[in-house]
């Protein structure tokens, strides 16, 4: 009753409140090494703790294969601060390691974590593709009971094997206004998927595109984290849009206030896969562009669109299509390479583009976004700087500063870059 009582009073039980101290009592000092990524041997976690951070994945981490020719681990982990208003915890370094053997298979501290985290809620610097991102605070700091949102974008060299489990281990110090204590926990085993990517055909005709706002940095696509139906969710981690480029490197020419002027609008969308039509909505107009819309309707988001199943739990989704210009109804078997529609600027779309990506639930609202490639293409350059949805109609000219790729060539199997410009 006692207890009881304490806890009326003050919204913690003793048990609790004590969290802070044995935290600093128990803090362990670890040496952070320089920023950035990092492999290398680690100890062994230890047993039962408090621990300052709690963190919880996101999404089971499918390991692909990009244009780099590396394998790539793209996840979230959502971390809470467990600790009072009053206490906060400067967070140094995040190892990843196989959960077997604790060996290190990625690392982020310094400047690159500071650069992959960021509290629920607040924007992302230079997200909108206009505002140069601002140098990200170091350390990361994070306030009690706050919420943040770790990017983790793992790379593994060719020819080194992904771990079944992956685990988390997070070190820094507890600050508390008696002053720094140094502690490390290790949280969130994370399995990571035994079931490859989806291998797939091109989703548009032949010819030469630039790859937008796909993995794996800050764009509005890999780090858009959405609460949708009391969770949240990153439904178009791996999504990309596609623009149509001309012989001269152009995405638009003329007059970038026409639909017409864009070298996207009308092209042809075809099946990545044979499967079965499960959603279409028609009807919606195209947006004039280059101006960013108002933000639509959460039911409007991705425009005139269709929703193909290819395999249990994997759906395609063909986005922003021009009204009027659907060619399949609900139900509808379609092959590979069937024309779908036609690419239009509906929805949240301001100038006109392919939105592809692959979905585990039939409607892109509440979704997960799992990793896929394409059969063969040629990367034939890049993009430096970044131009996208936004602001591809408020460029100076419509052309493309494509510059060479280190990646230029062909590739069979492998996912597009953000910013590559290929053939199909």
């Amino acid at each position: 009753m006692a207890e009881h009582d304490a806890r009326n009073r003050t919204g913690r039980s003793p048990l609790l409140r004590g969290l802070a101290a044995a935290v600093l009592a128990a803090g362990m000092l670890v040496t952070a090494a320089g920023p950035g990524y990092g492999t290398g041997a680690a100890t062994p976690s230890p047993g039962p703790q408090f621990t300052p951070l709690t963190a919880a994945g996101m999404t089971e981490p499918t390991p692909f294969v990009a244009t780099d020719g590396r394998t790539h681990l793209s996840y979230e982990l959502l971390t809470t601060s467990a600790l009072s208003t009053s206490t906060s915890v400067r967070l140094d370094r995040v190892d990843v390691r196989d959960a077997r053997t604790h060996r290190v298979v990625g690392s982020l501290s310094g400047r690159a974590l500071a650069e992959a985290a960021n509290p629920v809620g607040d924007p992302l610097p230079g997200a909108d593709g206009y505002t140069p991102a601002p140098p990200a605070p170091t350390p990361t700091v994070i306030q009690g009971s706050q919420q943040w949102i770790i990017w983790l974008d793992l790379t593994l060299d060719r020819g080194r094997s992904v771990p079944k489990v992956l685990e988390h281990h997070l070190s820094g110090a507890v600050l508390a206004p008696s002053g720094p204590s140094a502690f490390e926990e290790t949280v969130q085993a994370t399995r990571t998927s035994g079931t490859p990517p989806l291998n797939l055909n091109p989703p548009v005709r032949p010819g030469t595109w630039y790859s937008s706002e796909s993995c794996c940095g800050n764009t509005h696509h890999r780090r858009g984290l959405a609460p949708i139906n009391g969770r949240f969710d990153v439904p178009q981690r791996f999504a990309i849009d596609w623009y149509r480029v001309g012989e001269q490197g152009q995405a638009w020419e003329g007059d970038p206030t026409r639909l017409a002027s864009y070298l996207s609008y009308r092209q042809p969308v075809v099946a990545a896969a044979g499967g079965r039509v499960v959603e279409v909505r028609d009807g919606i107009p195209d947006n004039p562009p280059p101006v960013t819309p108002t933000v639509p309707p959460i039911e409007d988001t991705v425009g005139n669109h269709i929703t193909v199943e290819v395999a249990p739990g994997r759906y395609l989704l063909y986005a922003h299509l021009e009204a009027g210009s659907l060619r399949v109804r609900e139900g509808d078997r379609v092959g590979s390479g069937q024309v779908l529609g036609l690419i239009g600027n509906s929805g949240n779309s301001t100038t006109p583009h392919l939105h592809f990506q692959v979905m585990t639930t039939a409607e892109f609202f509440p979704t997960d976004s799992p990793p896929f490639t394409f059969r063969q293409f040629r990367v034939v350059g890049q993009v430096e700087p970044r131009i996208w949805d936004d602001n591809l109609g408020l460029q100076p000219t419509g052309v493309l500063p494509i510059t060479p790729s280190p990646y230029d060539g062909p590739h069979r199997a492998r996912y597009p870059l953000d910013r590559e410009v290929l053939k199909f």
